[in-house]
């Protein structure tokens, strides 16, 4: 099992399945060179990225043990990206690899405020099937991400159910993301999944674009109508909304301020945070306060996998603002209220 600096603790296996994507960024990029024009850049760098990777590397610096699940190019690309989460601890040995397809793959252009165009090829991630994936290690999971189901191909609607169905066969926490905007058809097609859920983690836009609606907390009494457990949506700078069914109005939790480098990976950030609050028994809210910092950190630094340290670190970062949530979540983590300071 994989642990930070605080130590042991109880998180368990933590299965992430689905969009495993190698970003390759550099900043700060303030114009495309016209013709073969060259610029110089401060840094470039490349890293595990994805719904699912991303979050797994985070998971494992938080102090789970990870598996990642999901489709790879038989190339250079996934080399690197296997490589990448190695080293974070991740197992990857639910990574399969397909040939003919190279690995999903995006350049990033960081502009100097931290904003991020894509250049996305989706590469081989809707090529995962049903037999590639060890559903013994899912039953012995304490929580499955499905993230980026909205980007994989025919295993919605034959196949993903099952996986589900062993986690849940282990009582694991069911967190579901997606990578895309998407549309109301997207959400007709992950419907059903999402009633499955114990959470569903989007963005606002995203929220915004697959129910249709122009009103956020419409859009989430929409989701929160599918069977969902519970719903937070991520806000950018504006923090998260917070709900569930029979909880009264959505909690909204601001944003901690930092000097912001790159936004790459805040989302899958505060989803690793939500997760490892939720894994700990954790109030839903102060779960959230986890994924608020650990998204808020990651984008004080280029790539998905900056920012964050270990469990220990993001209890202290919090306990500037939050001093009682990062107290009540320091006792899950038998760190002491006073080691998780500044």
């Amino acid at each position: 099992m994989s642990t930070g600096a605080a130590g042991s603790w109880p998180a368990g296996e933590v299965v992430v399945l689905g969009a495993h994507i190698l970003d390759v960024l550099g900043r700060p990029v303030e114009a495309i060179p016209p013709g073969q024009g060259s610029a110089r850049l401060q840094e470039i760098r490349a890293t595990a990225a994805g719904t699912a990777a991303d979050t797994g590397v985070d998971l494992a610096k938080l102090g789970s043990q990870v598996l990642a699940i999901g489709a790879l190019g038989d190339d250079l690309l996934g080399d690197l990206l296997v490589a990448a989460m190695a080293g974070h601890g991740v197992d990857t040995a639910g990574l399969v690899r397909k040939s003919g397809v190279q690995t999903s793959a995006t350049i990033l252009p960081i502009r100097p405020n931290g904003e991020r165009p894509a250049l996305h090829v989706p590469g081989a991630t809707s090529r995962l099937e049903l037999e590639d994936i060890d559903l013994d290690r899912v039953r012995r999971c304490r929580a499955l991400l499905l993230g980026a189901p909205d980007a994989l191909g025919a295993m919605v609607g034959d196949g993903l159910a099952e996986v589900v169905a062993a986690a849940r066969s282990a009582g694991a926490l069911i967190v579901v993301d997606v990578l895309h905007p998407g549309s109301p058809r997207d959400l007709e097609r992950i419907g059903g999944l999402l009633g499955a859920a114990d959470w569903f983690l989007p963005n606002s836009d995203q929220l915004l674009a697959l129910t249709g609606r122009d009103d956020l907390a419409v859009a989430v009494w929409d989701l929160l109508a599918l069977g969902v457990g519970g719903v937070a949506v991520t806000l950018g700078a504006g923090g998260c909304l917070v709900a569930r069914p029979g909880g009264g109005e959505p909690v909204r939790l601001p944003a901690i301020a930092v000097d912001v480098v790159d936004t790459t990976g805040c989302g899958d950030g505060f989803n690793a945070g939500m997760i490892t609050g939720l894994l700990l028994g954790a109030d839903p809210v102060d779960a959230a306060w986890l994924g608020v910092a650990c998204g808020s950190l990651v984008a004080t630094g280029l790539g998905s996998d900056a920012g964050i340290e270990d469990i220990e670190q993001v209890l202290g970062f919090l306990r500037r603002t939050e001093p009682a949530v990062a107290a009540r979540l320091a006792t899950r983590v038998a760190i002491p209220a006073a080691a998780a300071g500044p």
